[in-house]
């Protein structure tokens, strides 16, 4: 079975992460596509299952005579973001697609070159989009895909490998798929994600990340008797935003730019939220965002009374190139891959985070490789066939290495 046939079958399955959950995993639907995935595996010949918390795990024995070889494992996360996810989603595939313009169904929406300037680079091969209404999901079910299909074609190709280690995890949408994960019963020297954008793409950093929220307690009277009484909280939480530099947001960044993202705000007189995600490579600058914060609450304290402003920071993950950096192999070997696939190697900073970089600090070395797909989140997402054909072909190479690699 090609890769993205398995895609097509895993995207219908609506496995949505919810935020706002306290439970492991956070929707019960995960557990829909974890099912699926261990018989799938266990069909495969893997020792597989899913423990209670939602993950699933893999072990594949080395070939006889590679035992001494280094423990590779492969991760890839089953849940999707819950935007543009609140019903059936409908994968349409575009044969022989010309570069162009193309018109998602009868959603309104249409994915512009103008939007997203790599979609010439994609003619002559299958699109795969939704009807324009739902994300895909091939983020990350393109990289769950694409390690079954890896494990289909070592046993059908007699492929000499070592030790191999698969998981599938819940929720890493939401910034907890790394939490709960078992890393010694995973039980690999180092791994990959496969949770990147376009095939060959190779990455070990990642941004520093903590979320800040700000809660403003106003003091609300009449309005029409509140001179020099009426505490506004709506426009104390305004002023916060307005004290933060308008260019270092997610739309005026990019590479190695950190940024504030102001992800939601509520409010009226009495109450109001701001709640940001801040984001860094660099772990100094990373630093100052939080103090930047931290002196807009003391600044906003003293001009509108001590209490007025209460602000939370809460680490999130950290850049795990510090980690990758005693681990070079794996983006040697990886780069090493691509060129034997015929891939061109693109060694990128993620803007953003994978399960890769908190299991990094966890003991288990892992940095992040692409899948094919291209604008995840939304209902522009699209990957192609032959991208994920490519991307499957670099980690085949990836446990061929690793085998002579005693």
């Amino acid at each position: 079975m090609k890769a993205y046939e398995r895609l097509l079958k895993y995207v219908v399955v609506r496995t949505p992460s919810d935020e706002t959950s306290d439970t492991v995993p956070s929707s019960k639907c995960q557990f829909d596509l974890a099912g699926i995935l261990v018989d799938e595996l266990k069909e495969l010949g893997v020792e597989a299952h899913v423990d209670e918390q939602c993950y699933v795990y893999g072990k594949i024995p080395a070939t006889p005579g590679y035992e001494s070889s280094p423990k590779i494992g492969f991760i890839a996360h089953m849940d999707t973001v819950s935007d543009f996810c609140d019903h059936e989603i409908v994968p349409v595939l575009h044969p022989d697609y010309d570069g162009k313009d193309l018109v998602l169904g009868e959603s309104g929406r249409t994915l512009e070159v103008s939007a997203f300037p790599h979609l010439p680079e994609l003619k002559g091969r299958t699109l795969i989009t939704t009807d324009g209404t739902t994300v895909l999901g091939a983020d990350d079910k393109a990289g769950i895909a694409e390690i079954m299909t890896m494990i289909e074609r070592i046993n059908e190709e007699n492929i000499p490998h070592g030790p191999i280690r698969v998981a599938f995890t819940p929720d890493e949408e939401i910034g907890t798929g790394a939490s709960h994960f078992n890393v010694p019963e995973f039980d690999a020297d180092f791994g990959y994600t496969l949770d990147g954008d376009t095939e060959g793409e190779i990455q070990y950093e990642n941004f520093n990340a903590c979320k800040a929220d700000f809660e403003i307690t106003g003091f609300s009277v009449h309005p029409g008797s509140s001179k020099d009484t009426m505490i506004n909280a709506s426009l104390v939480a305004c002023e916060i935003n307005n004290m933060l530099p308008g260019c270092e947001t997610p739309r005026g960044t990019e590479g190695y730019e950190g940024f504030y993202h102001l992800v939601s705000m509520s409010g009226d007189v009495g109450k109001a939220e701001l709640h940001y995600f801040l984001r860094d490579h660099d772990a100094n600058m990373f630093e100052s965002r939080q103090k930047t914060l931290r002196l807009i609450e003391k600044d906003l304290n003293e001009k509108w009374g001590e209490g007025t402003v209460k602000l939370t920071i809460t680490q999130q993950y950290k850049n795990m190139s510090t980690i990758i950096k005693d681990c070079m192999h794996l983006i040697e070997n990886a780069k090493t891959a691509c060129e034997n696939a015929n891939v061109p190697a693109q060694i990128l900073p993620i803007r953003g985070g994978t399960d890769g970089c908190q299991l990094s600090f966890k003991g288990l070395p892992c940095p992040n490789l692409g899948t094919g797909g291209h604008a995840y989140h939304g209902p522009y997402e699209h990957i192609t066939v032959e991208g994920m054909d490519l991307a499957t072909d670099v980690v085949i190479e990836i446990v061929k290495l690793y085998a002579e690699q005693n």
